[in-house]
């Protein structure tokens, strides 16, 4: 079996986010992910990583003002100042946290006549960011999100993000290939994964159409997993799910 990383965001939002690791190591992860840290000291939270003996997968930079519906401003042309501004905040969190893999997101194209200068826009200040990773032993995690939950995202396809990729040019820049948003967008998930594999930084899971575990839903995760084991991919999966009730009670697929 791969090697899984619960998702803090998401999982055990049966308590405050600060006691979800404790929470995460008593069920038996031994790694964690989430999206933004940024509410609490990075301090704070590496205590937590310390104190439960957990590993920190992956978090987000900075994504922009998302309760106003943005969703990463790496592709905004009048936003770069701040875009190089947030990536040394997430070095900081990445230093404290011993973190090694960075997702930074895109963007909203408000309008599809702006895609070509927003896509520009989005290399290079990737190029920028890998560059500051670099330094700091970090890699850049690169997402497609599927255009039915987040229409207008930039880069809704795996395809799309492959070729961000190859056009960046950096060693350090990858593809986050979660499961979910590929089968929604773009399906034949076996041979994606295997086709992409040389450039997978990071993958994440949850079932199909809802989002909850990934045992509930179209996608046949028994065989990925071994697919995923057979292929030689040694990261993490995140698991990003909505648990469908109680966390630990859905835990079963993990343990069966």
């Amino acid at each position: 079996m791969p090697s899984f990383a619960a998702n803090l965001s998401m999982m055990f939002n049966e308590v405050p986010f600060l006691e979800r690791f404790g929470a995460a190591s008593e069920a038996g992860f031994d790694a964690v992910e989430f999206l933004f840290p940024y509410d609490f000291p990075a301090p704070e939270v590496a205590a937590k990583l310390k104190e439960h003996d957990l590993v920190q997968a992956l978090f987000n930079a900075p994504p922009g003002d998302w309760a106003a519906g943005e969703r990463g401003i790496s592709a905004l042309p009048d936003r770069i100042p701040e875009f190089r501004e947030s990536i040394e905040k997430a070095l900081e969190y990445a230093r404290a946290l011993n973190c090694s893999t960075l997702h930074i997101m895109a963007g909203m194209m408000p309008d599809p006549a702006a895609y070509d200068e927003m896509r520009a826009c989005y290399v290079e200040n990737i190029r920028f960011a890998a560059d500051a990773c670099q330094a700091e032993g970090v890699t850049v995690a690169l997402e497609p999100l599927n255009s039915r939950d987040v229409p207008g995202y930039l880069m809704p396809t795996s395809a799309a993000v492959a070729k961000v990729v190859e056009d960046v040019g950096r060693p350090n820049v990858g593809i986050q290939f979660d499961f979910y948003h590929v089968q929604i967008m773009e399906g034949d998930l076996a041979k994606r994964f295997e086709a992409l594999l040389d450039d997978v930084v990071h993958v994440q899971i949850s079932g199909v159409p809802e989002r909850h575990e990934p045992n509930i839903g179209e996608i046949n995760y028994t065989y990925l997993f071994n697919l995923i084991d057979r292929l030689g991919y040694s990261g993490y999966v995140g698991c990003e799910y909505n648990p469908l009730g109680a966390t630990l009670d859905g835990l079963r697929w993990l343990f069966d």
